[in-house]
C-alpha cells in the first residue's frame, strides 16, 4: 500500500539515519522542508521532497540515498492513495516513554484530598495512592481491565501518540502483576502503535508485606521476575526509587536480579526527594531515569558520565500534583538531552495528552517550542528504545505521522494548547481521520 501526502506546508522533525537522540544546543533545532510531499510504502516512510511530486521518477538518482534499502526504480510504482494535506504540517507522531495506562477504575476521591492540601506521601500513608489502585485492579477481571485500558490506548493514539511505553505496578502480587503484563501484551497485538512493556513490581510494597519491605524485595527478585521472564512479558524493569518507597540499595538488588533475565532498567527517581535514584540508575546503565523534579549538580554530573541514560521529565505530574518542575533548561545547558513524557496514571497525572506535555514544557519549564518538540519526539523515543523506529521523519522509519490543520507555526501547537490542531493521524501506515479523532 503506497500513500502519497501532497500539499504539505512544511514537514518538521526531519532527521537522517543514525541520529537516535538530541543533546545540548542540538535540542534547539528542528529540521524541516517547506512546500512538500511525503510517500508512505508498506507502513514506512519511503521518501519525501518538495512539490510537485515527480511521478515519473525524474528526480535525482540519489533520492533516498541515506537509506541503504532504497531503490530509485520504486518511484515508478503505482500510488494507491493520495491525501491532500491542504496546507497543513506533517510531524512525526509523539512518543510517550512513561505511562501507567493499564489500571482499573479511577482515583477521583483522592482528587478531593489533593484539593484539600494532602501531599502525595500523606495520601499514600493513609492507604491510598498506588495501594488504592492495587485493590481496584485485584477485584477487576483481566477482560474488564483490558477493555478499560484499550479505551485509553485509543485515546492517546488519536491525540497523536505513535509509540507508547506501559508499566505494570498496580498488581503488587505475582498474579496481578502478570495480569497487567498480559493486558499490555494484548494491547501490543491489537493496536498499530509501537508499544513497550515495563515490569514495575517494585512500585510500592504490597499490603500483605506491610512492615516487611525487605521480604517484599526478595519476593520481587525470586518470584515475580522469574514468572515475568518465563512468559516473556516485559521489555524493561523499573523501580520507584524515592523517599518513602525503595532505597538505592533495594533498587540495585532488584536491577541486578532483572539483569539476569536481560531486562534493562528504566527508573522512577527523584520525584519526592533527592533520593540517589539517578546515581543508581546510571550505575546500572538505565535507559532512562524519570521524574527528576528534585535534582542538583550531582545528578547532572552522574548523567554527564553516562550519556546512554536519557533524563526524562514528567511535567503532567508536576502540574497535577503541584510538584516542582524539572530543571530542563539546566540539563540542556549542561550539554544533556531531555525527554518529556506524560506519566498517564490515575493518581498523579490522569492525562496522556502529549501536546499538553509539550505546552507545559514551554510554559512551565521555559523550553523553546523546538526543544519541547524534540523532547516529545526523538528523545522520548530514545527513552523507550524505539528511536530507530520512530520519533522523526526519516526514510525507512515507521509511518507514524500527524497531519495538522493549517497552522501559522510550529510554536502555535504548544502556544494555543487547547485549540484542535490535528486533521489526521497515521500510525504504522494506518490512517485515522478527523471523524475518528472526534469520535
Amino acid at each position: 500500500m503506497r500513500t502519497l501526502i501532497t500539499n504539505i506546508k512544511e514537514i518538521f522533525g526531519i532527521l537522517p539515519h543514525g541520529i537516535m537522540k538530541k543533546e545540548g544546543e542540538e535540542m534547539g533545532s528542528v529540521e524541516s522542508l517547506k512546500d512538500a510531499w511525503l510517500l508512505v510504502d508498506g507502513g514506512k516512510i519511503a521518501d519525501f521532497g518538495t512539490m510537485p511530486y515527480p511521478v515519473t521518477g525524474t528526480g535525482p538518482d540519489d533520492w533516498g540515498a541515506d537509506d541503504p534499502s532504497y531503490r530509485p526504480e520504486d518511484r515508478d510504482e503505482d500510488i494507491d492513495n493520495v491525501i491532500d494535506a491542504e496546507g497543513g504540517f506533517v510531524l512525526p507522531s509523539f512518543c510517550d516513554s512513561h505511562t501507567h495506562i493499564v489500571y482499573a477504575g479511577c482515583r477521583d476521591g483522592e482528587f478531593r484530598d489533593k484539593i484539600a492540601g494532602l501531599t502525595y506521601e500523606e495520601i499514600a500513608a493513609r492507604g491510598g495512592g498506588i495501594l488504592n489502585s492495587a485493590d481496584l485492579l485485584h477485584n477487576t477481571s483481566e477482560e474488564e481491565l483490558y477493555r478499560q485500558s484499550a479505551e485509553r490506548a485509543r485515546e492517546v493514539m488519536l491525540m497523536g501518540t505513535g509509540s507508547l511505553e506501559i508499566k505494570s505496578g498496580y498488581g503488587l502480587t505475582t498474579e496481578d502483576e502478570l495480569k497487567m503484563l498480559r493486558v499490555i501484551r494484548r494491547l501490543k497485538e491489537d493496536f498499530p502503535m509501537e508499544i513497550r512493556s515495563t515490569f514495575l513490581g517494585a512500585h510500592a510494597v504490597g499490603r500483605a508485606y506491610a512492615g516487611r519491605q525487605d521480604e517484599y524485595v526478595k519476593m520481587v527478585c525470586r518470584e515475580m521476575l522469574p514468572a515475568v521472564a518465563a512468559e516473556g512479558l516485559a521489555d524493561f524493569v523499573d523501580v520507584f526509587c524515592d523517599k518513602g518507597f525503595f532505597t538505592p540499595a533495594e533498587t540495585a538488588t532488584i536491577l541486578e536480579a532483572a539483569a539476569r533475565y536481560g531486562l534493562r532498567p528504566k527508573i522512577h527517581a527523584n520525584e519526592l526527594a533527592v533520593s540517589g535514584g539517578v546515581q543508581t540508575g546510571t550505575a546500572h546503565k538505565a535507559l532512562s531515569v524519570d521524574h527528576l523534579e528534585q535534582t542538583g549538580d550531582d545528578e547532572i554530573k552522574a548523567l554527564q558520565a553516562c550519556r546512554s541514560t536519557m533524563p526524562t521529565m514528567l511535567p503532567g505530574a508536576s502540574f497535577f500534583s503541584r510538584l516542582p518542575y524539572g530543571n530542563a533548561k539546566g540539563f540542556i545547558r549542561a550539554g544533556l538531552g531531555i525527554a518529556l513524557a506524560s506519566d498517564y496514571n490515575p493518581g498523579s497525572s490522569p492525562s496522556g495528552n502529549m501536546r499538553f506535555v509539550m505546552a507545559l514544557g514551554c510554559i512551565q519549564m521555559r523550553l523553546t517550542p523546538e526543544e519541547a518538540f524534540n523532547a516529545c519526539t526523538i528523545n522520548t523515543a530514545y527513552a523507550m528504545g524505539t528511536s530507530h523506529l520512530g520519533g522523526s521523519i526519516t526514510r525507512g522509519k515507521r509511518a507514524d505521522i500527524i497531519i495538522t490543520r493549517p497552522l501559522p507555526s510550529l510554536a502555535f501547537i504548544p502556544y494555543s494548547h487547547q485549540t484542535p490542531f490535528i486533521s489526521r493521524v497515521m500510525v504504522g501506515g494506518s490512517l485515522f481521520d478527523l471523524a475518528d479523532i472526534a469520535g
